[in-house]
């Protein structure tokens, strides 16, 4: 049995209890977690904002070691080090097919099955498929990549999420070039990473926007040039930062309404926003049609940074190792398992970066 944080139903406190894990059957394999990040997805997924079958073990941005894998996983062996992918492309929906992996239709279909019992003898689901939030899991062999030599794996479970999020969303999703200014809207795990992103894409001037003015430190070490104060006011200062243009592209990591739209507002005519933060159904953006053509702005989403992990985490851990990703200084609190919940206050607080559980 291992140690398991448990959501028993939407609403519910989280229960720190134990669980049984089965042996890996054919295509599993089973990790004992090195580290857990605590995502904003995670709370989303406990207030109901995205929904799971549940009681199940949450958690989704993890790395470990491989203790046993089951008939025919090959790419990995017990004692290998890996990071979690949460969401797999299957490599055969449209989605794949035309390169889209990131939006594959039959990446969250691991949620739905059981994957192991409590100590009550009750069946638990996988969270977003590989539930990190316990001393060890059972996932898919697809739900595991190789850990990028020399690097702790503490720090490389950031990658399973935040990292590929934040990077991915200027790099992929909003393609910022050199020399482009960027507004970064909320300073959490996703936004610090969304700003060591632009700063190694050569962008400048790099403008991080929070509630919280405590986050100035941490966004100006994860290279912002400015910071400014979220207000009804946000929109006019950026402009003024910016030549009184508007930043070139902003990146949107909060998912509320009235964010997305002062992020949209921030950029200059022809810019480009790009929204990360995920919002539940009542969270309402308006627009009127003659600002869309006058502005000609353009706005995205964005799904997991719009990455491809099996071709992007080598590219990140290149930049870590090359000391241009600071993994180390997205994490303000390790934690252990029963850390989580006051995580997860500190977030709606809009409090710290990235919590990490660390087994």
């Amino acid at each position: 049995m291992v140690r398991a944080a448990i959501l028993p139903a939407v609403g519910a406190p989280l229960e720190i209890r134990e669980i049984v894990l089965p042996e890996p059957g054919p295509g599993r394999v089973r990790v004992r977690l090195a580290a857990a990040g605590v995502c904003h997805s995670d709370l989303s997924l406990t207030n109901g904002t995205m929904r799971v079958p549940v009681p199940a073990v949450l958690g989704h941005e993890g790395a470990g070691t491989v203790v046993s894998v089951g008939e025919g996983v090959t790419h990995v062996a017990p004692g290998d080090g890996v990071v979690l992918n949460w969401a797999p492309s299957c490599g055969q929906c449209h989605h794949c097919g035309i390169g889209e992996v990131w939006l594959c239709a039959n990446a969250l279909t691991g949620v739905g099955a059981v994957y192991a019992r409590d100590d009550r003898g009750a069946d638990l689901h996988p969270g977003l498929n590989v539930a990190a939030f316990a001393e060890e899991t059972v996932v898919a062999a697809n739900c595991v990549l190789p850990a990028p030599a020399g690097i702790p794996l503490a720090e490389a479970a950031l990658l399973g999420c935040a990292v590929l999020t934040g990077y991915g969303a200027v790099h992929h999703s909003a393609q910022v070039r050199p020399g482009e200014s960027v507004a970064v809207f909320g300073v959490g795990g996703v936004g610090l990473a969304a700003l060591q992103g632009a700063r190694i894409a050569g962008a400048g001037p790099l403008i991080a926007v929070d509630v919280s003015p405590a986050k100035e430190e941490l966004a100006r070490a994860a290279g912002a040039t400015d910071f400014v104060l979220a207000s009804e006011t946000t929109a006019k200062q950026i402009r003024a930062l910016t030549g009184g243009h508007g930043a070139d592209v902003a990146i949107e990591c909060v998912g509320r309404a009235e964010t997305i739209r002062t992020a949209w507002e921030s950029t200059r005519r022809g810019g480009r926003a790009t929204v990360v933060g995920i919002g539940g159904k009542e969270q309402q953006v308006s627009f009127h049609a003659l600002e869309i053509f006058h502005f000609a702005r353009t706005l995205t989403g964005c799904v997991y940074g719009n990455t491809d992990p099996a071709r992007d985490l080598p590219v990140l851990a290149e930049h870590a190792l090359a000391g241009r990703l600071d993994l180390a200084g997205l994490v303000t609190d390790r934690i252990g398992l029963e850390g989580i919940p006051a995580a997860f206050d500190a977030m709606l607080a809009g409090k710290g970066g990235r919590s990490l559980v660390v087994f």
